[in-house]
């Protein structure tokens, strides 16, 4: 099978761990044992994301007064890079040698009309008190809005319309390579308005788990998996009737309420993988990989009667 899996920020860093290189190096470490076993059966897709990475990276940048910071697209290409380095190398640690691995560098459009660009709602970098956060918002034209007790930045997060390099991913799994690619939700990029239609960089978070799905259709997955901090999707979590879901159609999840801000991306990108397929999606913790590639664990979404259940 062509398998996707997109690894959550967890494999990465743990919740309240120092954001250090040890710590991450550490928890890729235990992310490719997992990984390995499914490399070693069948063709292997891997996105991750970047979220600690992208805001360690922003306040680092805010501490060098002499400059302006990097903006959000250059971020998420370092984060791409330096995240795929770590995945490449302890993978490459328990595959064969002749196993080839690559990381690919990947852009992904966004429509500039998107109505996200008149509603920021991610929330990126450092934390300020409301003051200093309406300051900053004048000084750099930034959009800011509290966070619990705090403000923040927040800034776009476009649907994904595009992932530019499918063709030289494509030709790297012919050849029998592993894949690590569209890191953070993929680079966000758009064509400007103008004569001269340039591509440019665009100050937004794209969706991790929805890019990741439109990666696995483009690629023509077999099955497309999020591996995430928790065992299953629950509906009506943190209340008396929650109820763990094991297999559920694409139909029954929208009928459902997920929350925007934690499962609800998701929910909506393994709709809209085995919708648009007819094939299965699966979301539940890392531990629990290979139950999730054979559809005996965590929580598996296909149409009624397509057999992927």
């Amino acid at each position: 099978m062509r398998i996707v899996i997109a690894l959550g920020g967890n494999a990465l860093l743990r919740r309240g761990e120092p954001m250090t290189a040890e710590h991450q190096r550490a928890n890729v470490r235990v992310a490719a044992q997992a990984l390995a076993r499914v490399a070693k059966e069948h063709e292997l897709v891997i996105s991750h994301g970047n979220g600690p990475q992208v805001g360690l990276l922003a306040l680092q940048g805010a501490a060098y007064k002499d400059a302006e910071a990097y903006p959000l697209d250059v971020l998420g290409a370092e984060t791409q890079g330096m995240i795929g380095y770590l995945v490449e190398q302890e993978l490459g640690n328990l595959l064969p040698f002749e196993r080839p691995i690559a990381t690919l560098l990947t852009m992904v459009e966004v429509d500039p009309d998107d109505p996200a660009f008149t509603d920021p709602t991610k929330f990126v970098g450092p934390i300020y008190d409301e003051a200093a956060a309406k300051a900053l918002a004048a000084e750099k034209g930034w959009v800011v809005k509290p966070d619990g007790a705090h403000w923040r930045r927040v800034v776009p997060s476009p649907r994904p319309k595009r992932i530019f390099e499918l063709r030289p991913m494509r030709w790297v799994l012919e050849h029998g390579a592993v894949v690590i690619c569209a890191g953070g939700g993929g680079i966000p990029t758009m064509y400007a308005r103008g004569e001269d239609r340039r591509l440019v960089g665009v100050e937004a978070v794209i969706d991790k788990d929805l890019a990741s799905s439109l990666l696995a259709r483009d690629l023509e997955a077999d099955l497309y998996v999020m591996a995430t901090d928790v065992d299953a999707v629950y509906r009506d979590w943190g209340t008396p009737e929650q109820t763990r879901l094991e297999h559920v159609t694409p139909e029954e999840l929208g009928a459902m309420q997920f929350p925007a801000g934690s499962m609800g991306p998701k929910v909506d990108a393994a709709r809209e993988f085995a919708a648009a397929t007819g094939k299965r999606a699966a979301i539940g913790s890392l531990e629990q990989i290979d139950g999730l590639v054979a559809g005996t664990a965590g929580t598996n979404v296909a149409p009624a009667g397509s057999g992927a259940n």
